[in-house]
C-alpha cells in the first residue's frame, strides 16, 4: 500500500520540538521511579546470594541442596502471578498497583531478616515470588501505554540498566551492613534483609507518588503538550505499522522517515478515541488471551529469554560465590562483586539506544550474546582465577544489554491491549522458569571452578541466540508476505469476526499493513 508523501516543513520541526519537550518529562517522572523500583527488585531477588556468603546457611542449618531449593520455590510463585497480575493492572491502574506490589515485598524482605529454618526461608521466599512475579510484566506493558513503539527500548534498557547496576551497588551496600554485625545482637546477613526491605517501601511510596496513571492524567504536561503526545502516541499505530521493520534496508535515511513521521502528526485530521481511551474502553475478552498464547513470536522469545534467564539468574544470585571460589572472602568477596556489573550497564543502555535508532531487536541480541559465549567458554577452560574473574565481565557484557532487546519484541509486535497484555506476561512466565535451572545449576559440590554450571549456562545462551535468530527470520519472511498482500484477507476474517459478534477488539497487528518489529 503506498504511503503519502509529506513535505518536512517548518511547522514539522515544531513538531520536533514539541516531541523533545513531551519525551524530556515523561523520562524524567517515569523513568527514575521505574529505575528505583527494578532497582529494588534486583538487590531483594539477589541480597540471599549475599547473605548466604554472610551466615545465613549456618544460621538456619541449610545443608545439601536445600539454599537452591529456597531460590527455586521462589520462581514457582513469581511464575503463577505474571498473567493475572497484567489483567488486573487496567482495573487497579498501573500507577497504583506496581507500587503496590514493591511496598509488599519490601516488607516481606524485612520480615526474612527473623527466619531460623529451612522451612521459614521456602516460606518466606514464596511469599515474596507471589508480589515480585507482577513488577516486570507490568512495567513493560506500563511503558508501552505511554511510548511509541520505537522509543521503547531505550526507557526499557535504562530502567534495566539498574539492575546491573544493583549488581554493583548490591556488593557494596552488602559489605557496608556487613559491619553491622552484632547490633541489637544480630547477625550481619539479617541486617541486610532488614535494611534492604524497608529502603524498598520507602522506594515504593516514593513510585506511587511520582508515577503518572497515563498519558491523559500526566499532571506534568500543559493542555497543548497533552493533546500531541496522546495524538503521536495514537497515531504510532499506523505510522509505524510500515516503517523500518521489513525485510531489507529502509529505501530512505532513517532521518528522513522519522521526519515524514512527524510531518503526518502536523497533518493528520484525528478526531476519533485516542490508543489510550481505546484500551480503556477495550473489553476483555478470552479470544485476545488465545491470540496471545497461540502467538508465535511468544514461545521463540519466551525460550529463548528463559536461555538468557538461566545464564542472568545464575550470575546475579552465584556471583557472590563464584568469587568466593577465585580466593577472595568476606568484605574483598563483596567488593570484588561490583566491577564486572560496570561495563555491562555501560552496554546496556548503548545498545538500548542504538536498537531504538536503527529500529531492530533481534539483530543487537545476536551481536551481543557471543559475548556471553566467549565468558562462559574462558571460564570453562581457564587454568587461573584471574581468567575466570576476567570471564565474568564478558557474561554479563552478553547477557544484560540483551535482555531489554527481547522484552521489547512483543511489545512491538504485539497490538490490542489484552493481546499485549497476554503476550508480555506469558513471555515472562515462560522465560522465569529458567529460575529453577538457574538456582540448581551452580552447587557446592563444583566449588571452585563450577565447570557444570558453566556449561549448563552456556548452552542455554546458546539456544537463545538461535532462537532469536529463528524469530528474526520469521519476522523477515511475514513482512515480505504483507507487502506483497498476502495477509490482505486478515481484514476480511476480521470484519466476519465483528458481524457474527465474537469480538469487539481493534484489528490489531491482524491489520496487512501493520510490519514486525526485527
Amino acid at each position: 500500500m503506498a504511503r503519502k508523501q509529506y513535505p518536512v516543513t517548518e511547522a514539522t520541526e515544531r513538531q520536533k520540538a514539541m516531541t523533545r519537550r513531551i519525551l524530556w518529562k515523561l523520562d524524567c517522572h517515569v523513568l527514575p521511579p521505574l529505575a528505583l523500583l527494578w532497582l529494588a527488585n534486583f538487590i531483594d531477588r539477589s541480597n540471599v546470594g549475599n547473605a548466604r556468603i554472610s551466615g545465613l546457611e549456618k544460621d538456619t542449618h541449610l545443608h545439601g541442596d536445600q539454599f537452591n531449593i529456597v531460590l527455586a520455590v521462589f520462581y514457582v510463585a513469581y511464575i503463577l502471578v505474571e498473567l493475572p497480575s497484567n489483567m488486573v493492572l487496567k482495573k487497579m491502574k498501573p500507577n497504583r498497583w506496581i507500587p503496590l506490589l514493591v511496598c509488599s515485598w519490601g516488607v516481606i524482605t524485612t520480615l526474612s531478616s527473623l527466619v531460623q529454618s529451612f522451612r521459614g526461608l521456602v516460606a518466606i521466599r514464596i511469599f515474596l515470588g507471589l508480589f515480585e512475579g507482577g513488577l516486570l510484566p507490568g512495567i513493560i506493558l506500563y511503558l508501552s501505554t505511554i511510548y511509541k513503539r520505537h522509543e521503547l527500548q531505550l526507557r526499557v534498557g535504562i530502567f534495566y540498566a539498574s539492575a546491573s547496576l544493583s549488581g554493583a551497588f548490591g556488593g557494596l551496600l552488602a559489605t557496608a551492613i556487613l559491619k553491622m554485625d552484632g547490633v541489637g545482637s544480630l547477625a550481619g546477613w539479617r541486617w541486610i534483609f532488614i535494611l534492604e526491605g524497608l529502603a524498598t517501601v520507602i522506594a515504593s511510596f516514593i513510585a506511587a507518588w511520582y508515577l503518572p496513571e497515563s498519558l491523559a492524567t500526566a499532571h506534568f504536561f500543559t493542555d497543548e503538550e497533552r493533546e500531541f503526545a496522546l495524538k503521536r502516541f495514537n497515531l504510532d499505530g499506523a505510522i509505524s505499522h510500515v516503517t523500518h521493520s521489513t525485510a531489507g534496508p529502509p529505501s530512505k535515511s532513517l532521518e528522513d522517515a522519522k521526519g515524514e513521521e512527524d510531518a503526518q502528526i502536523e497533518h493528520a485530521d484525528y478526531t476519533g478515541p485516542t490508543n489510550e481511551h481505546a484500551a480503556a474502553e477495550e473489553v476483555f475478552e478470552w479470544r485476545e488471551i488465545w491470540r496471545g498464547v497461540f502467538e508465535i513470536q511468544v514461545w521463540l522469545t519466551g525460550i529463548a529469554y528463559f536461555g538468557l534467564i538461566v545464564s542472568l539468574y545464575s550470575y546475579s544470585l552465584f556471583l557472590p560465590t563464584i568469587v568466593t571460589g577465585l580466593g577472595y572472602s568476606g568484605p574483598a568477596a563483596q567488593l570484588h562483586t561490583v566491577p564486572p556489573y560496570v561495563p555491562a550497564t555501560v552496554l546496556t543502555v548503548a545498545v538500548a539506544f542504538l536498537s531504538d535508532y536503527y529500529r531492530w531487536r533481534g539483530p543487537f541480541i545476536l551481536i551481543c550474546l557471543p559475548l556471553a559465549i566467549i565468558g562462559y567458554v574462558l571460564a570453562i577452560t581457564a587454568e587461573t582465577n584471574t581468567t575466570r574473574y576476567v570471564a565474568v565481565f564478558f557474561m554479563a557484557a552478553g547477557v544484560y544489554p540483551s535482555a531489554p532487546s527481547i522484552l521489547s519484541i512483543l511489545p512491538n509486535n504485539s497490538n490490542g491491549h489484552y493481546k499485549r497484555a497476554a503476550t508480555t506476561a506469558l513471555q515472562l512466565a515462560v522465560a522465569n522458569a529458567g529460575g529453577f535451572v538457574a538456582t540448581f545449576a551452580y552447587t557446592p559440590d563444583q566449588a571452585p571452578k563450577y565447570i557444570r554450571g558453566h556449561t549448563i549456562s552456556l548452552a542455554f545462551v546458546v539456544v537463545a541466540w538461535f532462537l532469536v535468530a529463528v524469530n528474526v527470520c520469521y519476522c523477515i519472511w511475514e513482512n515480505r508476505a504483507r507487502a506483497q498482500g498476502r495477509r490482505n484477507d486478515n481484514i476480511t476474517k476480521y470484519q466476519t469476526l465483528v458481524a457474527e459478534g465474537k469480538t469487539r477488539a481493534p484489528i490489531g497487528d491482524r491489520h496487512p499493513d501493520f510490519r514486525f518489529t526485527l
